[in-house]
């Protein structure tokens, strides 16, 4: 938390949707108005679907068609100054136009090298995929100052520093925090409110770098503990935390508060709402977390903090997360074997591949994994000493809560909702955070309604909306 004399400060995240538009842009820089005696930070998205436009310019240029490349490109570029047009205020239109010819001319060339290059690599990928968080932030800023706010543009290549793991970096904290300190740290203190884009960084030798996909999230996150937040802010485009996919569950209700390790839970099987990555900063600051509804400002949200009161509606929410691939292994010779499953490990391990779920009898292995990329490798290894199957089609689906493995019955009435319902593996324990289970995907719908009926068809309103 900041220290004395430390003006305390908060960090606000716009995703995409949210900025996705001139009225949406103005939205947001309402919002901020709203809140400018919190002394807030702006952290923003690629305007929209900017992202995945420039990655699939990316991919049409290196497959060697130029001309269509360039003329979704000049499509990106009329899109961002229609809507650049409709926020800034007329002194500053000279000045956004110049960064946006500036902008698309840089990335016209890179689109022409890519073509010539015929290939997209992973550097590649963050030099093209960064122009949308390079644009929006700019915009974002001078929107800001349309509507009377003394807003600064910093660019997060200049703050954030990771390693050179292209498309999925990581940041070096110790120097991250200092050019906060250095460069961002005066700015609040001087009563101005950064703009900064997520997403993006640069490695020590200034060559620009990405947090991967959902990045924004996490660039919030390692900005707020930096600079000692006192909240961080992710604005959406729903209501906060949800006890359910509200495009499979109707009745999904709000969860008012959670802790850091459900939400974390949540994140990583497969909760749209936050970034998985983006607990960990906050978590060590102990810096509290407020998912937000960018078109309904009023709405409270949901808060996530380091705990929450014991004994309080143990199931938060059911998540999903569909593409999954069983892959079963079964051998005799495991049996009052040892090593075997190190055996088996060691060859997800060669082909990088990230396994979520295991579960094991005396004979055979089940796992799933959701990159199948290497999966034809992986079998044909395992093949050498076992027999190896692999199935399609499936999707984890976890009853999320603290303590549920520890919590009598949670399991019993996970089994009653679902007694017409094909379970391929159950995982219980490997969490005291998760009940896991893996069904069909035709099943998925059916399953996930079941388990929300079972377990907030009746709720605490202190914990839900």
């Amino acid at each position: 938390m900041p220290g004395h004399g430390i003006r305390p400060m908060i960090v606000m995240k716009f995703g995409g949707s949210s900025i996705e538009s001139a009225e949406a842009v103005n939205r947001v820089a309402g919002i901020v108005a709203a809140r400018a005696d919190k002394h807030p930070l702006v952290v923003v998205s690629a305007m929209g679907k900017t992202t995945d436009r420039l990655l699939e310019i990316g991919h049409t240029a290196s497959a060697g068609d130029i001309d269509t490349a360039l003329a979704k490109l000049d499509s990106l570029r009329q899109f961002h100054a229609i809507e650049a047009g409709g926020v800034v205020s007329p002194p500053a239109e000279p000045a956004i136009e110049k960064h946006l010819d500036d902008h698309f001319q840089e990335l016209a060339e890179l689109v022409k090298g890519l073509s010539i290059l015929g290939e997209l690599g992973a550097r590649s990928i963050d030099a093209l995929s960064s122009y949308g968080e390079r644009l929006s932030s700019v915009v974002i800023t001078e929107a800001l100052r349309a509507h009377g706010l003394t807003a600064e543009h910093v660019d997060s290549r200049d703050v954030i520093v990771t390693d050179d793991r292209f498309s999925q970096a990581s940041p070096l904290f110790d120097e991250t925090n200092q050019r906060l300190s250095e460069k961002v740290r005066p700015l609040i203190d001087a009563g101005k409110i950064p703009v900064m884009g997520g997403f993006i960084a640069s490695t020590k030798d200034g060559i620009t770098s990405t947090l991967g996909r959902g990045g924004s999230d996490f660039t919030a996150s390692i900005v707020g503990a930096g600079l000692g937040a006192e909240e961080i802010q992710i604005w959406t485009d729903v209501d906060g935390v949800l006890t359910a996919d509200p495009t499979l569950v109707s009745s999904a209700r709000r969860i008012r508060v959670m802790s850091f390790a459900e939400a974390a839970e949540l994140a990583y099987f497969g909760a749209r709402v936050l970034h998985p990555s983006t607990m960990l900063p906050a978590v060590r600051s102990d810096i509290p977390i407020r998912v937000l509804n960018s078109r309904k400002p009023d709405v409270e949200g949901t808060l996530i903090v380091s705990e929450h009161a014991a004994g309080q509606s143990i199931v938060k929410s059911v998540a999903y997360q569909e593409d999954i691939t069983v892959v079963e292994v079964h051998s005799t010779r495991m049996l009052m074997a040892h090593g075997f499953l190190k055996r088996i490990f060691e060859v997800f391990d060669k082909y990088e591949t990230a396994v979520d779920m295991v579960t094991t009898s005396e004979v055979s292995v089940s796992l799933t994994i959701d990159n199948t990329s290497r999966l034809s490798g992986i079998v044909g290894e395992l093949k050498q000493f076992a027999e190896v199957t692999s199935v399609s089609g499936q999707s984890i689906v976890c009853v999320v809560g603290d303590n549920i493995s520890y919590t009598p019955g949670i399991a019993a009435r996970v089994f009653r909702a679902l007694e017409d319902i094909n379970i391929r593996m159950i995982s219980q324990g490997a969490s005291r955070l998760n009940v896991s289970l893996v069904v069909d995907e035709k099943d998925l719908r059916a399953t996930v309604e079941a388990l929300h009926t079972t377990f907030f068809s009746e709720v605490n309103e202190q914990v839900f909306a």
